[in-house]
């Protein structure tokens, strides 16, 4: 009893602490005298006082009154638990509660905070590790929507980074329970408090120093229970660069240190930056925790939505700064040399990269490095294989062709003129590196999924300009040498019927019927020009390896495609011919380069029939 003894010794001035004092004296007899009802009541009224004085002093930041009772009950509280004659058992028994409620006075002032964090570290000095990981999980476990300040969950990651380092045994399985915990209040301060004036880095300081207790736990392990703890710490700093770059959109300058620190563990989780790029090591790692997560696998790997965000951030990064490449112990110009020499590992970098581009969190700051860091790679003497000597190149195809499309999306949704420049440039050399017949395949899928009239003709233009670069191949080196050249790589190049499917595409949608009008205008426009571009140099140079020349294909361009469109195109002219409004002005102005270029394209299908 002596802890009562010397409580009720204290003295003060202040009416709150001395009902705080009565409180804890009235919770420490009932707990040491094994009177559990009494002691459940006790650690309830003690709640709900500790609320009634965060809630006074966070209703009003400005009362000075409020903030200096919440220090000295903040004081208070703190002597009353180091005092050595306190009960184990009162410890124990205030654990389950305490912390939450005194949790809430950090976010009254900094000071505040101080305190918090000492008596939090004061439960894990005094407490069993064991107990208090699931306690403090309980309290970071904010139900979605309620999430607090910041401030209110700092002294729950420091105190788990302090507990993780006083776990006996079961490193692995205490850290896994914790980890998607520690994660979700992360994302929850970078998402549900987006564009608040509210400051998270402290809390990434916090996470970085639970990882830093992690990499200490794993040196005291070996063998199987050491690579299963440092994977899952590659995968716990992956997740979290990507959530630091997401909430330091607006100054992602300041974040730089962070991210040199966390890129300070890559090399202990065997991260390189070749095989992040990859993502090979990234697979690597998602096996080892997937292996120990035997029942809940998939559940549990949703808790690392953005690992593959944070293994391209994480190069991305180190070629933005060359101290973080440094903290990574990695040589950007290795990388280069090891992507330009190797035409598979530069489709899977370009595939993993893509998680960069389509992120609608990441600040277009980043998407301006990615893209620059992209024509890096492609810049100099690539190497580049025919397609038989590339036999998988079929399972790239995919992620090369998301990849293109995220890369669409920066061409057409940044603001900076400069960067959509950059970006169009880095799509050209991307596509160009791509074997010519799954070449023309992503290019018919792109068009096929655009959802965007300017990009669908900035997709045709690319079409035309293939031909055009390889049309002036024939001519150069003489068509049967050329013949024998596309034999020798087996390349299904884009003089093939397939170009037809792309201008039918658009001049006969798959809905039916013409395209719809203006909307469609710039896709109809460069369909057109496709059109007549093949017309004429197939006509010139007396081939017909698309088939536009063949009466049937003359008949249905004819028939299906330009009249049709004719008709809608004068229709809709004669519907404004009277309409002065600026508007309608300007869109039967549009409508001009259309009708030129149409009418050109029904006089030359008109001869050919002829003919």
């Amino acid at each position: 009893m002596s802890s009562v003894k010397t409580l009720e010794e204290s003295s003060s001035t202040n009416p709150l602490v001395l009902r705080l004092q009565q409180i804890l004296t009235s919770c420490s007899r009932s707990v040491e005298t094994g009177d559990l009802h009494t002691s459940g009541s006790s650690v309830s009224e003690l709640v709900d006082f500790l609320d009634s004085i965060s809630d006074d002093a966070l209703s009003d930041p400005g009362d000075e009154d409020s903030r200096n009772n919440a220090i000295q009950i903040l004081s208070e509280i703190h002597r009353y638990l180091c005092r050595p004659s306190l009960d184990q058992a009162v410890l124990d028994a205030l654990s389950f509660e305490l912390p939450k409620a005194v949790a809430k006075f950090a976010c009254v002032s900094d000071q505040c905070l101080e305190i918090v964090d000492s008596i939090v570290n004061q439960f894990v000095a005094t407490c069993s590790p064991r107990d208090l990981i699931p306690i403090f999980c309980e309290a970071l476990d904010v139900p979605s929507g309620m999430s607090k300040e910041p401030s209110y969950y700092a002294s729950f990651l420091s105190g788990l980074s302090k507990v993780f380092l006083s776990i006996p045994r079961r490193h692995f399985e205490q850290v896994k329970e914790a980890i998607p915990v520690i994660l979700s209040v992360l994302k929850a301060m970078t998402s549900e408090l987006d564009g608040e004036d509210i400051d998270s880095e402290d809390l990434f300081v916090r996470a970085i120093s639970i990882a830093d207790s992690i990499q200490t736990v794993c040196g005291k392990l070996v063998g199987r229970l050491n690579e299963k703890l440092r994977a899952l710490l590659g995968l716990f700093v992956l997740q979290i660069m990507s959530l630091l770059c997401i909430s330091m959109k607006k100054k992602l300058s300041n974040c730089l240190t962070l991210l040199s620190q966390l890129s300070h563990f890559l090399p202990y989780c065997g991260l390189s930056y070749l095989g992040l790029l990859t993502g090979c090591d990234v697979d690597t790692i998602i096996g080892f925790v997937l292996k120990e997560c035997t029942e809940d696998g998939d559940d549990y790997m949703s808790c690392f939505p953005y690992v593959k965000h944070g293994a391209s951030l994480a190069v991305i990064c180190g070629h933005m700064s060359n101290a973080i490449a440094q903290s990574a112990e990695e040589d950007l110009t290795v990388l280069k040399d090891a992507l330009q020499s190797n035409q598979t590992k530069r489709w899977q970098a370009v595939g993993m990269l893509k998680h960069i581009f389509s992120s609608a969190n990441l600040p277009w700051e980043l998407k301006n490095h990615t893209i620059d860091f992209l024509l890096w790679i492609m810049d100099g003497n690539l190497s580049r294989k025919c397609d038989d000597e590339v036999t998988d190149c079929p399972s790239y195809v995919p992620g090369l062709f998301a990849s293109l499309q995220a890369i669409e999306m920066v061409i057409m949704y940044t603001p900076d003129a400069v960067l959509r420049k950059k970006a169009f440039d880095c799509f050209k050399k991307v596509l160009a590196d791509i074997p010519a017949s799954p070449r023309f395949d992503i290019l018919k899928a792109l068009i096929a999924n655009s959802n965007s009239s300017s990009m669908t003709a900035i997709l045709l233009d690319c079409v035309r300009e293939e031909m055009y670069v390889e049309n002036c191949k024939r001519i150069s080196v003489g068509h049967d040498a050329l013949l024998q050249a596309e034999k020798s790589c087996r390349s299904s190049l884009f003089w093939s019927e397939g170009v037809l499917d792309l201008v039918e595409l658009i001049l006969r949608p798959p809905k039916g019927g013409p395209p719809t009008l203006p909307e469609d205008s710039d896709a109809v426009l460069s369909a057109l020009n496709l059109y007549r571009f093949v017309l004429i140099t197939e006509s010139t140079g007396k081939t017909n390896s698309t088939g536009v020349l063949s009466k049937n294909n003359l008949n249905k361009a004819y028939n299906e495609w330009l009249l049709p469109l004719r008709t809608l195109v004068t229709g809709i002219k004669a519907e404004n011919e009277n309409d002065y409004d600026q508007i309608v002005v300007d869109m039967v102005c549009a409508f001009n380069p259309v009708e030129l270029v149409l009418y050109r394209c029904i006089e030359l299908v008109e001869e050919k029939l002829k003919q």
